[in-house]
């Protein structure tokens, strides 16, 4: 095996699957519906697909958006307590199938929380049914592992996807650098706000 070769193969699939994402009405509607939100965002997801979700909501948190991850298996156990009617639900599944999540909207549905979003790729995915807008990750991604299963491309549309939404409402609800920096106070970005904000004082 070339492994630089394989390595640049993996990375050009995961970038065309990027740049394959056609990006619809539905995506201004999402960042619309979030932007609006009244209650807070909560990203939900299993597997792989459920590390995205996880990244999101600490993503929005830390840009000036609300945000909690809550595990679809624990969802079950309690955790749904954290949800409130004016919530608004993202979820990531690129089946669209997986039983724990669809359960944890179902139920959700129950809750009076209807404002999902889902995030999917399969065109015949359960997730479609249960969300009010749908962003389409593309129907035909291929994973680049031998096996074609290890979600990798996929899983680079879905981060993508939620980086662009998180990103989008940073800029829509103005959140500057000292708004950063007062909610990353430890690290390198956490040193380099307080001190962009000391200069500027």
């Amino acid at each position: 095996m070339n492994i630089k070769e394989n390595m640049r193969r993996v990375i050009q699939a995961e970038a065309e699957a990027i740049r394959s994402i056609q990006v619809t009405d539905q995506f201004e509607e999402a960042v619309n519906l979030l932007y609006r939100c009244t209650g807070k965002v909560v990203a939900t997801g299993i597997g792989k697909a459920g590390f995205m979700a996880r990244k999101f909501a600490a993503t929005l948190s830390s840009t000036g958006t609300p945000a909690v991850f809550i595990h679809p298996a624990e969802a079950g156990h309690g955790d749904l307590g954290m949800l409130n009617p004016d919530d608004c639900i993202v979820a990531f599944s690129t089946s669209g199938k997986s039983n724990e999540v669809i359960h944890m909207l179902e139920i959700a549905r129950q809750l009076s929380v209807t404002q999902v979003i889902g995030i999917t790729s399969h065109t015949d995915s359960l997730l479609r049914d249960l969300s009010a807008i749908i962003l389409d990750m593309g129907p035909d991604i291929e994973e680049p592992c031998p096996l074609r299963l290890t979600p990798t491309a996929t899983t680079a549309v879905m981060h993508a996807i939620s980086d662009a939404i998180a990103l989008t409402l940073l800029e829509l609800k103005g959140f500057t650098r000292d708004d950063y920096g007062m909610r990353h106070h430890s690290g390198y970005l956490g040193s380099i706000t307080r001190n962009q904000g000391d200069q500027n004082t």
